[in-house]
């Protein structure tokens, strides 16, 4: 992760994400670099524009909470009790086949 977050920061920066500048941040932050996986950052970023990812991502982000929000006028406490039935509901379903196996 150390390393997407110095390829991140060399980019805010306006620099070059390079196997160079990574591992001087990974050593920077007190880290052991690893030529490897520096290698392989640089190479996955390749043709990739960060900002547009960040911008594309940001985007996507602000709209999947609304599509996971309960139903228009049900109350979160409601919600919560239905959760909890439908956990115990698959516990006992779970159960019972296990009463299966053991005759």
């Amino acid at each position: 992760m150390e390393y997407i977050y110095a390829a991140l920061l060399l980019d805010a920066a306006g620099k070059e994400v390079n196997e160079k500048g990574l591992l001087e941040i990974v050593k920077a932050a007190g880290m052991s670099p690893d030529e490897a996986r520096a290698k392989a950052i640089v190479a996955s970023l390749k043709g990739v524009n960060i900002k547009d990812v960040i911008k594309n991502a940001q985007a996507v982000q602000v709209a999947a909470p609304a599509a996971s929000a309960a139903p228009a006028g049900a109350p979160p406490a409601a919600a919560k009790k239905a959760e909890k039935k439908e956990e115990a509901k698959s516990e006992e379903e779970a159960a019972g086949g296990l009463a299966g196996l053991f005759g």
